[in-house]
């Protein structure tokens, strides 16, 4: 059935997409824009930031903080809850939705990942892919990340596609989290692993 969709819901459905589409180009522009602006304002102007990150972002709760600088892919796929703190120089490719609990602490240069590609380089290139096609020279499909409530992530954790942390983990500095984390526990490692639970 991919055939009847357009770009943006073979996306969203985890499908390959043409990343180069018309309407990814524009999500770019905007987001882009919008980040510009929210770089040039003082760390005092928060009532500023607050409103371009409302533009930003596809939904936004109270007494969230993003440090800069801060980058993000197309921003409408970001989704914050309540007491949120983001540190400084974060990456959130939200090709797919991001979703962020409430009460969750994010380190400095934490990287979230929903773009990926195949692993097999006969599926990840295109077939009969030339420059005037408009398409993307390589395959990409997007999975989304989930982030719980009362999480939090150390300096430098990178967040594979499709991953989900579960409610209250604390996922240890320098981690890459490959696989979802169940709720409350401790996680640590490259590739990340639970050492104990905690919460309880």
């Amino acid at each position: 059935m991919s055939e009847l969709k357009n770009e943006l819901e073979k996306c969203m459905a985890g499908e390959y997409y043409n990343c180069h589409d018309e309407i990814f180009l524009q999500y770019k522009t905007q987001a882009r824009k919008l980040l510009k602006e929210y770089h040039a304002l003082a760390y005092e102007q928060k009532n500023e930031k607050a409103d371009i990150l409302r533009q930003l972002f596809g939904s936004i709760g109270a007494n969230v903080s993003v440090g800069q600088p801060f980058i993000c892919d197309y921003g409408q796929n970001i989704y914050i809850g309540n007491n949120v703190s983001i540190n400084m120089n974060c990456t959130f490719v939200d090709c797919n939705r991001i979703t962020i609990g409430d009460h969750v602490l994010i380190a400095s240069n934490v990287q979230l990942y929903t773009a990926t590609h195949p692993v097999e380089l006969s599926d990840r290139l295109t077939p009969d892919w030339n420059p005037e096609s408009g398409q993307y020279f390589c395959r990409t499909y997007a999975l989304p990340i989930r982030i719980g409530s009362g999480c939090w992530l150390g300096g430098g954790v990178i967040v594979l596609p499709g991953v989900t942390i579960g409610d209250g983990c604390v996922i240890g500095a320098g981690s890459v989290v490959t696989k979802d984390i169940p709720e409350n526990s401790l996680a640590v490692g490259n590739p990340c692993r639970v050492i104990r639970r905690i919460n309880i």
